[in-house]
């Protein structure tokens, strides 16, 4: 944590600085959201800094820091950021927003830094370090640079900063690359997903939209995250209405931007209004499947196992459980509790410490399985993950060549790489050992794709047609 000019500011919570300076009490994290779920105000919507901090004086600059990045104080803050010299920016394609949104290097990655009014800035860097908190897939907060003034003094909009999330894409440069006709359907699945998720820890988003959402590819799917979330509350739950509420402005958005996509002539033959439906469809039926009670006769006992295994096919952990008998005591009522995404990849971190998306780790737990089967059926769970990890996923992680090491994410690769093996095994009905699968995934495929880790530093004409739609 910085304070004014990066000096060190007290830390999260610290009551007796608060109590002795209005201005410092405003940036502490709340505690509890029993203020109908948004931080209090303490500025105007112009994007100027709390109360006491303009009398501090032009040099007073006010930085506050999930983390500490040093480098932060060698950015422009005195310049407005349309005006931000290109030797801070990163040539990424900007699309549309409310506001002004420029991507900048920073201590050797990239950060995404939009200018707003102090209060949506402070509400949304503590909206997404709570949600960070509760494992919740979105970008991760870097800091909130206020009480900016340019060369004349005069007030410049508070800044949030946040870290651009490696190997990601907008949706817009999924359909630019004419993708396969059921990319539209994984996509608002993930979407689903992510609404589920957010739903379920007390997240009213309020904005839902393809266009406030990142997608990462997982094993042949993807994994949607959370960008935007200056119009989210957090709760301690969420009604009925509220769900249906986010479910409704999710359906009108995303119909709006399949029609933009349809302008641009990137979607052909889709119905916006019958796709848009599908988010509903898609949410309605995986929050059944969480939270319905189940109930089932006494002789039926299995379908409790049964259940939980639906739900771990989900990628979810049942950390709990009640079964309530009927007066006739033949009966039974199975309602889940506590239901916690991630339960492939828990349990690969657990067993590999690999730290990958729930799909991967689905398909890599499955290889390992197999691998555990095949050559070491009599060891224990731990230590045939140990081997695989040496003889499977190290290998063909070290084969790839580093002029073809942006293409995917490691674990991405080694996902395809399991799958191209066994096609090939099927077409040539033969065993096709590990090098021979990795050599021939590398020259055949990985070289071929577009270099997604970096598609957005330096996008195509077609790409930069596609996404750059701020400045018209």
């Amino acid at each position: 944590m910085t304070g004014p000019a990066g000096t060190p500011a007290p830390a999260e919570g610290d009551g007796g600085s608060a109590a002795s300076d209005p201005a410092a009490a405003a940036w502490e994290e709340p505690q509890e959201w029993s203020a109908g779920g948004r931080l209090p105000r303490t500025s105007d919507d112009r994007g100027r800094s709390p109360a006491g901090a303009a009398r501090r004086g032009p040099a007073s600059l006010n930085i506050t820091a999930a983390a500490t990045v040093p480098e932060l104080l060698d950015l422009p803050w005195d310049v407005p950021l349309e005006e931000w010299p290109e030797r801070n920016l990163a040539s990424l394609p900007r699309g549309i927003s409310r506001h002004v949104v420029r991507f900048a290097h920073l201590a050797g990655a990239v950060v995404a830094v939009k200018e707003t009014s102090d209060h949506i800035a402070r509400h949304e860097f503590h909206i997404l370090r709570r949600l960070q908190r509760l494992d919740v897939p979105c970008v991760e907060p870097v800091a909130i640079v206020s009480n900016r003034r340019d060369a004349d003094g005069e007030e410049l909009a508070t800044a949030l900063v946040t870290r651009h999330l490696k190997f990601s894409l907008p949706y817009r440069a999924l359909f630019s690359q004419q993708l396969r006709p059921d990319t539209l359907t994984r996509l608002i699945d993930a979407l689903a997903l992510l609404l589920v998720r957010l739903h379920l820890v007390g997240f009213y988003w309020g904005d839902v939209s393809l266009s406030n959402t990142l997608f990462r590819r997982d094993a042949g799917s993807f994994a949607a995250y959370l960008v935007d979330a200056e119009t989210g509350e957090i709760y301690p739950g969420l009604s009925a209405g509220q769900r249906e509420y986010d479910l409704e402005i999710a359906r009108v958005n995303i119909a709006g931007e399949l029609m933009d996509l349809m302008e641009g002539g990137l979607v052909d033959a889709v119905d916006p209004i019958e796709t848009s439906e599908r988010i509903m469809d898609s949410y309605r039926r995986l929050w059944s499947e969480l939270l319905d009670i189940e109930s089932f006769q006494a002789t039926d006992k299995w379908r409790v196992a049964e259940r939980i295994r639906r739900l771990n096919d989900l990628g979810f952990d049942v950390e709990e459980y009640s079964i309530t008998t009927s007066p006739e005591g033949t009966s039974f009522l199975l309602q889940p509790k506590v239901v916690d995404a991630g339960h492939h990849a828990r349990r690969l971190l657990r067993l590999t410490g690999l730290d990958v998306q729930e799909n991967q780790a689905r398909r890599l737990l499955n290889d390992m399985d197999s691998f555990r089967a095949a050559t070491c059926p009599d060891l224990d769970e731990d230590y045939a993950a140990h081997q695989w990890l040496q003889q499977v996923f190290e290998p063909i992680v070290r084969s790839i060549p580093r002029d073809l090491a942006g293409k995917l994410e490691p674990p991405e690769v080694v996902h395809e790489v399991l799958e191209h093996r066994w096609y090939m095994s099927e077409r040539q009905q033969r065993f096709i050992p590990l090098s021979e699968a990795v050599t021939s995934y590398m020259e055949d495929i990985l070289r071929h794709r577009r270099d997604e880790a970096n598609i957005l530093l330096n996008p195509d004409t077609r790409t930069l047609a596609v996404l750059s739609t701020e400045d018209d």
